[in-house]
C-alpha cells in the first residue's frame, strides 16, 4: 500500500491529474537492457549454472541429427542388408541423450525462474522505496492509477519478459552455433548455400521489431492511462453517482479501451507476420537444400544419412532464429515495461540531508519565515515574500479565501515542497540543515481530507506513534473524543477498517486522525481545517481537547470558520500569497480591514 498525504494538490494542478514526465535518458534497448543487467549482479552464480546446464543440454541436441544420420546409412539400400546391432546401439544412445536432456531443461527452467522472480522482486522493492523517496510534487502531478500500473502491469511484463527470454537467448545461442559448426563438419559446399536465407531473415527481423517497438510502448502507455481512470471512477464512485455521470465515466472508459483495443491489435498483428514469414524462408531454405544435396548424393559426394542430418541441423539452425525473432518481439514489450519503470526510477528525489545535517532533540517552537517565495509554476507565484515571527507555544491561525496561500505555507514548513527564495527556520536553524526525518518527527498534522489505511482502529491510531501502548492509544482516543463512538463499534478498537476508512462517516474519520495527532505527542501541531467535517457539538468537545493539547506548543491552524480561530494568539489574513493583515481577533476587528469584512460575511450576513 502506498500511503498518501492527504493535503490538498498546488493550486492549478490538484487531483492528481497529469503525465509521467520524460526519463533523463532516451528511450534505448541497448541503455535499457544495461540498466536491467544490473540487477542480475547477484544472480551471476546461479546464471553460470543455468548456462552450462543450457550448453550441455544444447551440445547433447546438436548430437541427435548426427547419430540420426548414421542409423539411416547404417541401411544399405539394394542390398537387404541392416547393421541391426549398430543400429541397436544409435538407439541407446539417442534415448540416454533424450533422457538427460529433458533432465538438465527441468533443472535450467527452474533456476531460470527463480532468478527472474528474484530479480522482478528486487526491481518491484527499489520502485516502491524510489516512491517513497519521491517529493509530494510528484503525486501531485501524477495520477495514482498511472503509477499503479507501472508497479504491476509494467513489472509483470518485466518479469514475463526475463523468464522467456534468458533460457531463449541461451539456447539459441549455443544451438546456432553448434550447428553451424556441424553442418560445416558435414558439407561447407550445403552449409554456403543455406546461408542465402540469413540476409533474408535479419532484415525481416530488423523491420518488423521498428514497428513493434513503438506499438508495444504505445501499448504501456495507453494501459496506464486506462487503469488510472479506472482508479479515478472507483475512488470517486459517490461522486459520480451523486452527479448521475454513470454514462459519462462509461464512455470515457470505452474511449480509452477502444485506444487501447486499436493499439494491441497494431501491435499483435504486426508482431503475428514474424513466424509465418519465417517459416516461408525456412522452406524456401529447406528446399535449396534438398535440391542441392541430392545433387551431390547422386555424384556420390555425400551420404543420403548427411542429407538427412543437414537437413536436421538447418532445422536447428532456422529455428533459433524463428524463436529469436519471435522472442524479440516479446522482448519489446518488456522492454517497454522496463523503460515506464526506469522513468520513475529517474526522477528527482526530495533533498538529500547533508552530511553535517542536524538530529533535532529538543524543540521549544520558535517559526521564522524571511521573504519566503514559491510556485508550483514558473512564473505563476503562489507566495510572495512573506515574512513572520511565530514564538514558542504561540497558537497562530491563517485565514483567507480558497487558494490564498495557506496550506502551502504549512506544506514549506513541514518540508513538504523545498521553497524557491527566502528561508524558514525553527528555534533559529534553517529546516534545510535539519535532518528530513528528525524534521518530520516534530510535527503533528490533522489535514482537511485525512486518510486512513486499511486495517483496525487500533493500527490507524498507533500511526501516529509505533511504539505506543494500548493505553497510550485510548487516553488519544479520548482526549479526541473519540472514545464514544469507538465503542460503540462491534470490535472497538479492533474495528477494520477499509482503505480510506470508508466504512465510517467523515467526521468518525476525522476523529481518529485527530486521535493520530495526539499519540504523536509533536512539538509543533498543525491543524489544517480539523473540525470542518464534524458537528457543532462534536466541534466544541474537539476544541476542548484542543486547549489541552495546544498548550506549550507552537500550533499553526488553518481554518475557514472564524468561530474556531477566535482565541488564536495571532491571526495572519492571507490574501493572493501575501500577508494583508496580522494581528489577535479583537485588533483585527477594530481595523475594519479583510478580516473584519471576512467575519462580518459568515456572523452577520453582510455582503462583500
Amino acid at each position: 500500500m502506498i500511503p498518501k498525504h492527504g493535503q490538498r494538490g498546488p493550486v492549478g494542478i490538484a487531483g492528481g491529474r497529469g503525465v509521467i514526465m520524460p526519463a533523463k535518458k532516451a528511450k534505448d534497448i541497448r541503455y535499457t537492457l544495461k540498466r536491467l543487467w544490473h540487477f542480475f549482479r547477484n544472480e551471476k552464480k546461479q546464471l553460470l549454472i543455468a548456462f552450462l546446464f543450457i550448453m550441455v543440454s544444447g551440445l547433447l541436441g546438436l548430437l541427435v541429427p548426427y547419430f540420426i544420420g548414421k542409423a539411416i546409412d547404417a541401411i544399405f539400400p539394394g542390398k537387404y542388408l541392416v547393421e541391426f546391432q549398430k543400429l541397436r546401439h544409435i538407439m541407446l544412445i539417442l534415448l540416454s541423450i533424450y533422457i538427460v536432456d529433458n533432465m538438465l531443461t527441468f533443472l535450467q527452467e527452474y533456476l531460470v525462474a527463480g532468478i527472474a522472480q528474484r530479480v522482478v522482486f528486487t526491481l518491484r522493492e527499489n520502485l516502491f522505496q524510489k516512491l517513497q523517496s519521491l517529493p509530494i510534487m510528484f503525486f501531485d502531478t501524477h495520477t495514482h492509477g498511472e503509477i499503479m500500473s507501472r508497479l504491476s502491469n509494467d513489472i509483470d511484463n518485466v518479469s514475463t519478459t526475463i523468464s522467456q527470454s534468458i533460457i531463449q537467448f541461451m539456447a539459441s545461442s549455443v544451438s546456432i552455433l553448434g550447428s553451424l559448426a556441424m553442418m560445416i563438419y558435414l558439407s561447407p559446399l550445403m552449409t554456403a548455400a543455406s546461408m542465402i536465407t540469413v540476409p533474408m531473415v535479419y532484415f525481416l527481423t530488423r523491420f518488423i521489431a521498428k514497428k513493434t517497438k513503438l506499438l508495444f510502448r504505445e501499448q504501456q502507455k495507453t494501459l496506464g492511462r486506462l487503469n488510472g481512470h479506472i482508479e479515478e471512477t472507483i475512488a470517486g464512485i459517490h461522486v459520480v453517482k451523486a452527479f448521475n455521470n454513470e454514462e459519462k465515466v462509461i464512455d470515457e472508459f470505452k474511449a480509452q479501451n477502444q485506444i487501447l483495443r486499436e493499439v494491441g491489435v497494431r501491435a499483435q498483428i504486426w508482431s503475428g507476420f514474424i513466424m509465418p514469414l519465417m517459416n516461408v524462408i525456412n522452406n524456401f531454405g529447406f528446399g535449396i537444400i534438398a535440391i542441392f544435396g541430392g545433387s551431390l548424393a547422386l555424384r556420390g559426394v555425400i551420404s543420403v544419412g548427411v542429407i538427412a542430418s543437414f537437413i536436421s541441423y538447418s532445422k536447428q539452425f532456422t529455428r533459433p532464429l524463428n524463436e529469436l525473432a519471435n522472442t524479440f518481439n516479446t522482448l519489446q514489450s518488456g522492454i517497454a515495461g522496463a523503460e515506464r519503470v526506469f522513468e520513475i526510477l529517474d526522477q528527482s528525489e526530495e533533498r538529500k540531508d547533508s552530511d553535517n545535517a542536524i538530529i533535532i532533540k529538543d524543540i521549544k517552537g520558535k517559526v521564522e519565515f524571511e521573504n519566503v517565495s514559491f510556485e508550483y509554476k514558473k512564473d505563476e507565484p503562489v507566495l510572495k515574500n512573506i515574512s513572520f515571527k511565530v514564538n514558542p507555544g504561540t497558537n497562530i491561525a491563517l485565514v483567507g479565501p480558497t487558494g490564498a496561500g495557506k496550506t502551502t505555507i504549512v506544506n514549506l514548513l513541514t518540508g513538504f515542497y523545498e521553497i524557491d527564495k527566502g528561508d524558514i527556520k525553527i528555534d533559529g536553524i534553517n529546516i534545510k540543515d535539519y535532518e528530513k526525518n528528525s524534521l518530520r518527527k516534530i510535527f503533528g498534522m490533522v489535514l482537511q481530507d485525512t486518510y486512513l489505511f486499511s486495517g483496525t482502529i487500533r493500527e490507524n491510531i498507533k500511526y501516529g506513534n509505533l511504539g505506543a501502548s494500548d493505553e497510550d492509544i485510548k487516553n488519544a482516543a479520548a482526549l479526541a473524543r473519540a472514545e464514544d463512538f469507538i465503542n460503540k463499534l462491534p470490535q472497538g478498537y479492533d474495528t477494520y477498517i477499509n482503505e480510506g476508512g470508508t466504512n465510517l462517516s467523515q467526521g468518525q474519520r476525522q476523529l481518529i486522525a485527530i486521535s493520530r495527532a495526539i499519540l504523536a505527542n509533536p512539538y509543533i501541531l498543525i491543524l489544517d481545517e480539523a473540525t470542518s467535517s464534524v458537528d457543532t457539538r462534536t466541534e466544541l468537545k474537539i476544541q476542548e481537547a484542543m486547549v489541552k493539547l495546544m498548550e506549550n506548543r507552537t500550533t499553526f491552524i488553518i481554518a475557514h470558520r472564524l468561530s474556531t480561530i477566535k482565541d488564536a494568539d495571532i491571526i495572519m489574513v492571507i490574501d493572493h500569497g501575501e500577508i494583508v493583515e496580522k494581528g489577535s481577533h479583537e485588533e483585527l476587528l477594530d481595523k475594519g480591514g479583510h478580516y473584519y469584512n471576512l467575519y462580518q460575511s459568515q456572523f452577520a450576513n453582510i455582503d462583500i
